[in-house]
């Protein structure tokens, strides 16, 4: 059919031109919304600037087509075929583009946004600074394209290939690339915050000067990436594959990664504040010197020795181990259940709850930190439910005033703002600990139970390895045969002697403060 003879036709109201044959013709600026052109054959047909919003082209073939500046909102281009098509500036929005081929296709500021390009073939695409915020781009083929500048915010990319695909500069910020193949993509300097990247192959991908704030990589493969300069604050890492990767002056600050495989990766200069250094694979790892100032700003450096740095990045998780020397029964459970539950509300930092271990004669409460100076004050709280609570309390008061009071043992080996900071933060925690004292029924069903008067041992363990024990009750490990609530079945047991709790010594509590690795000035 002759370009003019379609036209006329057009004019006259009809809408169905089913696998009509247009090839070649110019169709440069026609008003053709609404048409019906599934199975055409439109292969170098000039239509640019023309109208074709809401048009119906299934199966259409578009290839070498001029399309730039054309009009295709929410057009119907399923399995179309528009291989080294010239789409600059064309607006797709809202278009259906499933499964649609453009290889080699011109999508310069294109406009795609809200587009549907599922399974879409874009291979050696140019979507040089294109528009495709909330598009949809799950197990699209997006290998070798050039997205320099573009923008995929929102956009589902779960499962696509991107390739080798260049990538420098664009927006991805809030973007699903979940599972996406991204090996060798160029990724420098885009804006990937808050992007769901968990399970992605970033392998050898470049991402330098990269945002990467907020974002889920968790189980990503980043082995051989260039990560430096990157910003990963806040951004959840854990169990990714880091092998190799450069993460020179990387921003971690209050970054995830319990589990990561860091074999082998450079990490000097990197910005680790408030970052957990436990439950990491560090053989063969590269660090000179990290930053562990709030900011990043270099304030505080930290240098190492191979031998030093390895030793740092192998921290232990701190814990906070209540032993209670008696089992627990069904009633105590629900008791502190909802006494930790209520506490949790009021003190924020108690972000998990324990981890509880019961034998016949003892249940063992264990709380895991981020940060050793956590331990301090959280164990100030977490020791409510118990009789033994004011003493305990007492006892970490005075491991901070026997950092105070002997300057001789201390050796001015723990600076005298860190004994301020452990001084504050614990009159915080027993200001708060007296608040939530008063506050009605969470305390109140512990206080009336057995289990909750039964004598206690609480040890702190630094992310050194190092144990303090802070409290144990003269009766503690002691059995008394004359006890109502011994059944017949324990007095056959051997019991153990009484264990006489000798205050900690100056020199103790020196070593076990020098184990913590500090997050804050």
């Amino acid at each position: 059919m002759k370009a003019l003879e379609f036209l006329e036709k057009y004019a006259m109201g009809i809408r169905d031109f089913i696998g009509v044959d247009l090839g070649e013709a110019n169709l440069s600026g026609a008003k053709l919304n609404g048409v019906n052109l599934a199975n055409a054959n439109l292969s170098v047909v000039n239509l640019s600037g023309a109208n074709l919003n809401s048009a119906n082209l299934r199966y259409a073939k578009l290839n070498v087509a001029r399309l730039s500046g054309a009009h295709l909102m929410g057009a119907d281009l399923k399995d179309a075929s528009l291989n080294v098509a010239n789409l600059i500036r064309a607006d797709l929005s809202h278009a259906i583009l499933r499964k649609a081929s453009l290889i080699r296709t011109e999508l310069i500021r294109a406009n795609l946004s809200h587009a549907d390009l599922m399974q879409a073939n874009l291979k050696n695409a140019d979507l040089r600074e294109a528009t495709l915020r909330q598009a949809n781009l799950s197990g699209a083929n997006l290998s070798d394209v050039n997205f320099r500048g573009g923008f995929l915010t929102g956009a589902n990319l779960e499962q696509a290939n991107l390739t080798n695909s260049d990538l420098c500069r664009t927006d991805f910020s809030g973007a699903n690339l979940r599972d996406a193949e991204m090996k060798q993509a160029n990724l420098s300097r885009a804006n990937m915050s808050g992007a769901n990247l968990s399970g992605a192959n970033l392998r050898w991908v470049d991402l330098t000067d990269t945002d990467l704030r907020w974002a889920d990589l968790s189980g990503a493969k980043l082995s051989g990436a260039n990560l430096s300069g990157a910003n990963l604050s806040n951004a959840n890492l854990t169990g990714a594959s880091l092998v190799h990767a450069n993460l020179t002056q990387a921003k971690l600050i209050k970054a995830e990664w319990v589990g990561a495989d860091l074999t082998g990766a450079t990490l000097t200069g990197a910005k680790l504040y408030a970052t957990p250094r436990f439950g990491l694979k560090t053989d063969g790892i590269i660090c000179e010197w990290i930053d562990l100032s709030p900011t990043g700003d270099s304030s505080i450096i930290q240098y190492f020795t191979p031998e030093a740095a390895r030793d740092f990045f192998n921290a232990t998780s701190p814990t906070i181990r209540i032993i209670v020397d008696k089992p627990l029964d069904h009633e105590a459970n629900f008791a502190i259940s909802g006494a930790y539950f209520q506490i949790a509300q009021q003190y924020l930092k108690l972000k998990q709850p324990p981890c509880v271990e019961i034998s016949r004669r003892r249940t063992v409460f264990t709380f895991s930190l981020s940060y050793d100076e956590a331990l301090l004050p959280t164990a100030c709280i977490v020791i409510l439910p118990f009789q033994d609570a004011r003493s305990t309390q007492r006892n970490l008061v005075r491991v901070v005033e026997m950092m105070k009071s002997d300057d001789t043992s201390n050796n001015a080996s723990i600076p005298f703002h860190r004994i301020q900071s452990f001084n504050q933060q614990l009159e915080e925690a027993k200001a708060q600990a007296d608040t939530i004292k008063q506050l009605k029924n969470i305390l109140a069903l512990t206080q009336r139970l057995a289990f909750f008067q039964a004598p206690t041992q609480v040890i702190l363990t630094n992310s050194s390895s190092q144990n303090l024990i802070v409290h144990e009750h003269p009766n503690f490990g002691k059995r008394l045969i004359n006890r109502s609530d011994v059944s017949d079945a324990v007095y056959e047991d051997k019991y153990d002697e009484a264990v006489k709790f000798i205050p900690f010594s100056v020199g103790t509590v020196i070593d076990f403060m020098k184990g913590f690795h500090y997050i804050s000035q």
